[in-house]
């Protein structure tokens, strides 16, 4: 069973190496995420999380208010959105459904707060395998955009309008 727990300095090795993995690169070439910062804040508007599967750390998950978000990344965003970044760390974990299960995991975290109306993503335009990947979670096709310089597509899940999880 994977579960999410808040992510610590304790695990900047382990995701500094799973940034030097080729699939890890491939979903977000462009960013410095400048871990050894990172890791020891914990603004409000961010939770950054370590999936584990039997206690075993697997993957990682952001969660951000993107309205709130300091360095506004997603440029001109409603309130009450939540964006994540989502990724697995090693390649034997792949195509297990573990990126599935995390990102369910992520979506009821979001959702449990009332207020937020719906989730946003940004994989790469050329990453076929996330679009039908988000496509079949539910996440809907919103628009083209550019961030930094990269070619991304926005998705989003809407929550459902019987006020339930999506």
């Amino acid at each position: 069973m994977i579960k999410l727990r808040p992510a610590t300095i304790q695990d900047l090795d382990l995701i500094k190496h799973w940034d030097t993995k080729q699939h890890v690169i491939d979903c977000d070439p462009d960013d410095d995420w400048n871990w050894e910062i990172e890791l020891a804040r914990n603004p409000e508007w961010r939770e950054q999380l370590i999936a584990e599967l039997d206690e075993e750390p697997i993957g990682f998950v952001q969660i951000i208010d993107p309205y709130h978000e300091e360095t506004h990344y997603w440029g001109n965003v409603e309130q009450n959105k939540r964006a994540i970044d989502i990724w697995i760390g090693e390649e034997n974990n792949l195509n297990k459904g573990y990126g599935t299960q995390m990102m369910h995991l992520a979506i009821e975290r979001c959702f449990s707060k009332p207020d937020v109306s719906g989730i946003l993503i940004d994989p790469l335009k050329s990453n076929i395998n996330a679009h039908r990947f988000y496509e079949r979670i539910g996440f809907e096709f919103v628009e083209e955009k550019e961030f930094d310089g990269t070619a991304c597509y926005v998705y989003e899940l809407k929550r459902k309008p019987s006020g339930n999880l999506a």
